[in-house]
């Protein structure tokens, strides 16, 4: 009996099973290829979103900075050398907007002729130091001995012929400060015995006015008249120090002149002396003092020539002149002589923010503008500088950052930007890195 129950339960379940198997194998068919498409759309959408966003934004082409105008190599500011601080400027021998050459003249300083002096000086001691050495080399002759004897002689005359000449000047200078200072208080007593002549008038006119005997005018004058008398005995007793002061100050000079004339004068008689004792026996050590001395001329007279030549301002290059900083007659400033810069070459300097930097490479074109010039100039970078700095040159517009760290590249104009920047050199300019 159970068995078929059993048997007939397979029966009824059996034809219907079938269609359950295929219903649930089409529903996983059909769920499976439903996710296939939303992944498939997804990542459609995905690429289509990358693609758009890759789209909207821009490839950086250039870099824009600002920058200044400079010729090559900057502006070189020519000035005195060092030895010459304090001189002045005797001949300026350039004007604004010249041109000029290596080595070209531009000024004369007021030391030349003293240095001129000085270096014709020091060549006429090589001179003398070159017979000298001659004679210690041809031996002691008799005319040699006479005429070093002349020679000193002459020396020892000329010796007491400064020496009367300068004590002259001394004791006109004393005779001078003398009667001056004696006139001066001359003077001095004259009016010191006009001005007690004037204060007893004025205290008598002062009793009349006070008891009514004359006019206010009258008691006015008087008065005046003592006042007037006072600042004459005042400037005349100043004028008596005044001379006092000038008379002691020339004397003093005179005979401090007379001194240095004395030691001099004794010094060229002493080698006078000793030259005539040198030539009276030729010894090699005789030989070797003279060449020390002419060797010591001649580095001397090297010495005097490079002096003068100094006093000669050159241009260490070619260039024009842009500014003049010390003219004729005036003490050579701390900005130096001139200014000057090589035009023929024009640069521009552009200050690239760090940030961007890395972009830029020699080699690179330049777009170069400016509200001061007509058109485009065109360049290239030349070099990019070594180091990062603070920003220079400032925008206008109040919202950029005015402390930015920036590297200076410097870019090389062509030819025909070169000439139209030539006469702008420091003008503030844009610049576009082509990159």
């Amino acid at each position: 009996m159970v068995r078929d129950i059993a048997a007939k339960s397979s029966a009824f379940f059996k034809p219907s099973s079938r269609p359950l198997i295929i219903l649930a194998a089409a529903t996983g068919f059909a769920s499976a290829g439903l996710n296939g498409y939303r992944f498939w759309q997804s990542q459609g959408q995905a690429s289509s979103a990358s693609e758009i966003t890759q789209a909207a934004l821009p490839q950086v082409t250039t870099v824009t900075a600002l920058g200044r105008l400079e010729p090559k190599g900057t502006v070189i500011k020519v000035s005195a050398p060092s030895s010459s601080q304090g001189s002045r400027v005797e001949t300026l021998l350039v004007q604004e907007g010249d041109r000029v050459k290596t080595g070209q003249v531009i000024a004369i300083l007021d030391d030349r002729d003293r240095l001129q002096a000085a270096y014709q000086e020091a060549q006429a001691a090589v001179k003398v130091a070159q017979v000298n050495l001659a004679k210690v080399k041809a031996g002691a002759k008799s005319g040699e001995i006479e005429a070093q004897r002349a020679e000193i002689a002459r020396l020892e005359a000329q010796k007491v012929g400064n020496e009367r000449e300068q004590q002259q000047t001394v004791a006109r200078l004393e005779a001078q400060w003398q009667g001056e200072t004696t006139a001066q208080q001359a003077t001095i007593k004259r009016l010191e015995a006009e001005l007690k002549n004037a204060q007893i008038e004025f205290q008598r006119y002062q009793q009349l006015y006070t008891d009514g005997a004359i006019s206010q005018s009258a008691f006015d004058s008087k008065k005046l008249n003592v006042d007037t008398i006072t600042q004459q005995l005042d400037e005349a007793q100043a004028n008596l120090q005044k001379i006092d002061a000038t008379g002691r100050k020339q004397i003093s000079e005179a005979r401090t002149a007379l001194a240095r004339i004395n030691a001099t004068n004794n010094q060229q008689v002493s080698a006078a002396t000793a030259t005539l004792d040198q030539i009276a026996e030729v010894r090699p050590v005789d030989v070797a003092a003279a060449q020390a001395e002419l060797n010591r001329a001649i580095a001397s007279a090297k010495q005097a020539q490079a002096n003068l030549t100094q006093a000669y301002v050159k241009s260490p290059q070619d260039g024009v002149i842009f500014d003049i900083h010390t003219r004729a007659g005036e003490v050579v400033s701390n900005d130096g002589i001139v200014e000057i810069g090589q035009t023929n070459q024009m640069y521009a300097v552009v200050e690239v923010y760090q940030s961007d930097v890395n972009k830029v490479q020699p080699g690179q074109k330049v777009q170069i503008s400016s509200n001061s010039l007509k058109g485009q100039l065109q360049g290239k970078v030349d070099w990019i500088g070594w180091k990062v700095q603070r920003q220079n040159i400032i925008n206008t517009d109040p919202s950029e950052n005015i402390d930015s760290r920036v590297v200076e590249v410097h870019v090389q104009l062509d030819e025909p930007s070169s000439e139209k920047a030539a006469k702008f050199t420091n003008l503030q300019v844009k610049a576009v890195i082509d990159l």
